[in-house]
């Protein structure tokens, strides 16, 4: 077993993806006002970390396999954007810093699963998410304590120096774990090996799911948003307040599946997350559609929606990784590549459907819980296995 101070180098790795992402939310305003941008401009050096973070990730996972884990360690974009005064450069620099920090998600399951006995793999992978949890709970109150006491360039000079740390004690304590193979198995083809994997029907499952989850999320995320202010019209602040639960309900799921780690099969505990997750999904719809639109009913479900991802998603990434071992690295990216994917294409379909009503956001979400829960049956159905 891996000693503590690896633990600690994985879980730090995984701390990057909140680093590019979420610690840029207090930004936005900061950077609309100080390059004069417009609103789409400012939004788009958001929404293009998570399509160069999904891109990344299918590279990462590929050459992981044929390279090693450690030589694919997000600082020269942290740099370039500290130091951007137009808005082209800033979208460079957010761009390279997505590509750098694409690695942290992907490998860190991917090193986890070599590293890790298959008996103690589930509560590993569900601890690093969880550690990857606080970042969205602590990222934007710290960003925003730093750009009012020193304005919105030391997000990314913070951004910058911890991201050095973090690679100083990658390379301090991370071994390579790459596993051995023959040279013919190391020359598969990059595509031969996405080939192979979408061929296996659990893996599509699996990925599909995990991706058609993170899509409810993020769209109920962005809808609770809209609704809050434009139907209630409460403030930012107290929306941020609500926000919490959505974190709080993920860190809680990702706790139950370390509790139970390998005594249940991966196919159940994804069927069992995809089932909570559509019902969740109904129960809203029947609040909202009835009248009963408050901030309760925006985000109490929200905090059940999570829980469900925090359940399947820990069980979704080993049993991907598992379908085809020599491919665990393309798996794993290709796992991330469709969480930021269902993100980034289903919250600009809610984008263009609301209309300042509720019913635009039940469409949407019952939609990704019927195909999230087909496709969280699929390995069940294909393997045969009962749900319990």
């Amino acid at each position: 077993m891996p000693g503590r101070a690896f633990a600690l180098a994985l879980g730090l790795v995984a701390f990057i993806a909140p680093l590019a992402v979420h610690l840029f939310f207090p930004v936005i305003p900061a950077v609309k006002a100080a390059l004069s941008l417009s609103d789409a401009a400012a939004q788009f050096n958001f929404s293009i970390v998570l399509f160069a973070m999904a891109v990344a990730t299918l590279a990462y996972g590929s050459l992981s396999d044929r390279h090693g884990r450690r030589p694919l360690l997000f600082l020269i974009g942290s740099a370039v954007s500290a130091m951007a005064s137009t808005a082209p450069a800033l979208a460079l620099g957010r761009i390279i810093q997505a590509v750098g920090a694409g690695c942290s998600t992907t490998l860190v399951r991917t090193i986890a699963r070599d590293a890790y006995r298959a008996e103690h793999l589930i509560r590993v992978i569900a601890y690093l998410t969880m550690f990857y949890t606080l970042g969205p709970m602590i990222a934007p109150l710290f960003g925003g304590m730093l750009i009012d006491t020193m304005g919105w360039r030391s997000v990314f000079g913070f951004a910058f120096v911890v991201g050095a740390l973090i690679a100083v004690a990658a390379y301090a304590w991370i071994f390579e774990t790459r596993p051995q193979v023959s040279g013919a198995a190391d020359e598969t083809g990059i595509t031969r090996g996405y080939v192979e994997l979408f061929r296996n029907p659990p893996f599509v499952g699996y990925v599909l799911q995990s991706g058609l989850n993170t899509a409810a999320f993020m769209t109920m995320a962005s809808a609770d948003a809209t609704l809050m202010k434009e139907l209630l019209a409460r403030s930012s602040t107290e929306f941020g307040f609500y926000f919490l639960v959505f974190p709080v309900g993920f860190f809680l799921g990702n706790w139950l599946s370390s509790r139970i780690g390998s005594r249940r099969s991966n196919e159940s505990m994804v069927f069992a997350g995809s089932v909570l997750s559509i019902a969740t999904i109904l129960v809203q719809a029947a609040l909202l559609l009835s009248g009963v639109v408050a901030p309760w009913s925006l985000f109490v479900p929200g905090l059940f929606l999570t829980f469900s991802q925090g359940i399947a998603l820990p069980y979704a990434q080993v049993g991907a990784m598992g379908t085809i071992p020599r491919l665990a690295g393309t798996a794993a990216g290709v796992g991330v590549f469709m969480q930021n994917m269902g993100g980034a294409l289903f919250t600009p379909l809610y984008g263009l459907a609301a209309d300042g009503t509720a019913v635009p956001v039940v469409a949407i979400l019952t939609l990704c819980g019927i195909l999230g829960l087909a496709a969280g049956a699929l390995p069940l159905l294909y393997t045969g296995k009962t749900a319990w």
